[in-house]
């Protein structure tokens, strides 16, 4: 699809405004560090004892989509998510400094060369073993798969839940990534927000508990949504913070910046909330919200700078047509 500047910015803007909430909530995860009264600053350390800038395991990993993203794949098919499974092993196999523990069981057990339908496995035994896959870490990486299919709404719902369920059996995850891609889609393409818009993509059933965790997002506090390492506490904690935060009509792209600081104070898995707040906080306002000092310090796996994610988010673009 012919897309205008402002929609290729707001696409961009996707890619690094979460890799932005990512960095700045690294350094706070689970009380790292005190959170002052000047709000998050991107100071490293964490869980992951991570340099100030860099990026942790959220945006390493939507670094395997977006680079399959890049080369035009259709990421439904069985080569793009061949690509992407053997992405997040390469990953793995650096060994990582902060990898959520669901995840790591599975690329623990793919093999070294996994094919997508073996990862896949994978997750659907350990989800049948255990019942308790339904972790943040599937939602955290789906904003790149919008990028894919900015024209095919219907296509980036099941790209999402394919790349979901490489590594999150539990249906509960591919539905919230179903609901975030389709979001991040929504607002570069509209420039509006709207979660509300992939509950059409769902069941019924799972639109109609979906609305409920929606609304209860948009009603109570963004602090109520702790702990938020559940994947339904970590959408609604996103969402929470976004719709809280106000919007200085004036000056309506500090809105950013405000709802990350926002993400970022609720606490517990901060720079999860707030890399997946930051794909659609920067889907809505674009690279022009994201402040010069925050990219100047973006950095991380595979040895890249925001420049050069940026570059892939724009590669992807041109690859939707």
């Amino acid at each position: 699809m012919g897309l205008t500047e402002r929609q290729r910015d707001r696409a961009v803007g996707a890619v690094l405004g979460s890799a932005v909430g990512d960095a700045l909530g690294a350094g706070y995860e689970f009380e790292s560090a005190p959170l002052g009264s000047e709000g998050p600053r991107m100071i490293g350390g964490g869980l992951g004892g991570f340099a100030p800038g860099e990026w942790t395991d959220d945006t390493s990993m939507a670094w395997c989509v977006l680079e399959v993203a890049a080369s035009g794949a259709d990421l439904r098919t069985d080569e793009a998510l061949n690509a992407i499974a053997r992405h997040f092993r390469d990953w793995y196999e650096t060994g990582p400094a902060d990898i959520g523990t669901q995840t790591a069981s599975v690329l623990a057990r793919a093999g070294s060369r996994p094919t997508a339908a073996a990862m896949t496995a994978v997750s659907d035994r350990l989800h049948a073993s255990t019942g308790r896959t339904a972790g943040n870490g599937s939602l955290m990486r789906t904003h790149p798969v919008a990028l894919a299919h900015l024209d095919d709404a219907a296509a980036a719902a099941e790209a999402a839940w394919k790349v979901g369920t490489l590594t999150h059996g539990d249906p509960v995850a591919g539905e919230a990534c179903v609901l975030w891609t389709l979001a991040v889609r929504h607002a570069i393409v509209e420039g509006e927000f709207d979660l509300h818009d992939g509950l059409a993509y769902l069941t019924p059933e799972a639109a109609g508990r979906w609305a409920a965790l929606i609304d209860e997002a948009e009603r109570e506090q963004p602090g109520r949504f702790t702990p938020n390492g559940f994947v339904v506490t970590a959408l609604q904690a996103a969402w929470s913070a976004i719709v809280h935060t106000p919007v200085d009509p004036q000056r309506s792209e500090r809105h950013l910046g405000d709802a990350l600081t926002t993400a970022i104070r609720i606490g517990n898995d901060t720079d999860t909330v707030a890399a997946i707040a930051g794909a659609l906080l920067g889907a809505r306002w674009g690279t022009s919200a994201l402040q010069g000092g925050w990219l100047d310090l973006l950095h991380g796996y595979p040895g890249l700078r925001a420049d050069d994610l940026a570059a892939l988010a724009e590669r992807a673009v041109d690859a939707t047509g």
